[in-house]
């Protein structure tokens, strides 16, 4: 079984072609950052890129947080728990990973 190439990326990690995202491209992108993607995981990566599609932005932390707490309320919809999942900073990670933009407003 071949390895995925990942696919080209910018110094930070951020996909140069978003084109080229694929689940497979998420795995190697986690990895690089020290995770293994599990179902919760996978649940923030697809909220985020039905978001982008929508709307064509990453969200910084704060929307990111107010996103996940619409969509499955304040337990998961909190910094503490996006941190638990994505580390440090969750908005930029789980935006990498999930093959979009840096998000605007993020340090």
């Amino acid at each position: 079984m071949s390895a995925h190439p990942l696919p080209n990326c910018d110094k930070e990690g951020f996909l140069l072609d978003l084109s080229q995202w694929s689940e497979s491209s998420a795995n190697l992108l986690a990895a690089r950052e020290g995770l293994k993607l599990t179902d919760a995981h996978w649940q923030i990566v697809h909220l985020l890129r039905d978001f982008y599609l929508r709307t064509e932005t990453a969200p910084a932390m704060r929307p990111f947080v107010k996103l996940v707490r619409e969509e499955w309320g304040p337990e998961r919809g909190s910094s503490v728990y996006l941190m638990t999942l994505f580390g440090g900073s969750p908005a930029i990670t789980a935006a990498k990973i999930a093959g979009l933009p840096r998000p605007t407003n993020c340090l």
